[in-house]
């Protein structure tokens, strides 16, 4: 028969490990399977396990284990007669284990999903408070959470492509994951807002916002539509809420004046934003100075399109030409007739301000 093996003592054993013995001992003798209420207590006890963060297979290898350390000690086994007997009583004890380790990995796999779910709607919650500016009160303990010190300063990038960026999006996670395993997940919270990738780092957490504009390039494809605004770094609670407004107006500019950069920096484009915040009198300005073009034959677009190259190369006729890839005379008829038509020249300094103001409010506000 059997030797009598020596295990730990009862108090040692965890109560759930203990009643799942305690289960196989009567199965030994009745040869019968696992009650209903047993395998309610072991579909408990993977939940219980998940709750408090022990991995699975230490939880299956401490059920299984201690089956093996009292299987000697089954009082079936202790009794068995004859090989037969013996071989009876080890598949009613091995089925039990099979069924067992079946509702501990169910109880077990539930809560663990449950607590995803939970954890990523926590999670979503903060974020939208986060980049709203609700709940200031309690924001910054919940950020400890997700390794954010708002106390600190902090900055916020914000990417737009050609389809928005979505919460469980492959390249929403693609990105988090990127961003995570380079800066550590305790520095760098990535998340979707409204079609915007979002990136919340410490604003002293050296090139971050650039390795997210490169992980977004990546994601998205090189070739593809895509840009990233840089907010400016802003302290405390609210601070993410500012920077975040930074980055989206940012992109907003850059999209208006159709900018050629990938990467925009709202501190590089403070001056539009100052021409936007009275965008009645940059309207009156616009119309005053540009309305006349609409004489043009062609329409305005044409004469609009030379002043913009004319002003971004320097006021250069020649890099205009090439610009437009038109002839350099070309580029002087239409600057004599935006003089003709308006009464500014391009080419004098004084009045040349006027015009370039007045082109880029123009764009900014979405004229003609």
């Amino acid at each position: 028969m059997a030797r009598r093996s020596t295990g730990p003592a009862p108090g040692d054993v965890p109560a759930d490990v203990a009643a799942f013995v305690q289960a196989l001992r009567e199965i030994s003798l009745a040869g019968r399977t696992l009650s209903a209420k047993e395998r309610h207590d072991l579909h408990g006890a993977g939940a219980d396990a998940a709750e408090r963060g022990v991995p699975l297979r230490e939880l299956i290898k401490g059920h299984l284990a201690e089956m093996w350390r009292s299987w000697a000690t089954l009082p079936g086994v202790a009794a068995a007669q004859n090989t037969d007997a013996l071989k009876r009583i080890g598949e009613a004890v091995f089925r039990a284990a099979e069924d067992a380790v079946g509702e501990l990995t169910k109880g077990y796999e539930e809560t663990q999903r449950w607590t995803v779910r939970r954890d990523e709607s926590l999670r979503r919650e903060f974020i939208d408070d986060l980049l709203t500016g609700r709940d200031l009160g309690q924001l910054a303990e919940r950020a400890e959470r997700y390794g954010l010190q708002l106390a600190g300063t902090n900055v916020v990038a914000a990417a737009s492509a050609s389809q928005s960026f979505l919460d469980s999006g492959a390249a929403t996670s693609s990105v988090q994951a990127a961003m995570s395993l380079r800066f550590s997940s305790r520095h760098v919270l990535v998340a979707a807002r409204e079609g915007l990738l979002v990136c919340v780092v410490p604003h002293d957490l050296a090139g971050a916002p650039e390795e997210f504009a490169r992980q977004v390039s990546e994601v998205v494809g090189r070739s593809s539509r895509w840009r990233v605004g840089l907010g400016q770094p802003q302290s405390g609670p609210g601070g993410a809420v500012r920077s975040f407004e930074q980055a989206r107006n940012a992109l907003d500019i850059a999209d208006r004046l159709d900018l050629g950069e990938r990467f925009v920096k709202a501190a590089d484009l403070l001056v539009y934003q100052v021409l936007l915040r009275d965008s009645a009198a940059l309207g009156e300005l616009v119309t005053a100075v540009l309305e006349p073009l609409h004489g043009a034959r062609g329409g305005a677009e044409r004469l609009m399109n030379t002043l913009e190259a004319y002003f971004a190369s320097g006021r250069v006729t020649t890099a205009t030409a090439l610009t437009l890839g038109i002839g350099v005379r070309t580029v002087t008829y239409r600057l004599d007739r935006v003089r003709e038509l308006t009464g500014y020249r391009a080419d004098d300094p004084a009045q040349a301000f006027t015009l370039q103001v007045a082109v880029l409010g123009a764009r900014l506000l979405g004229w003609p």
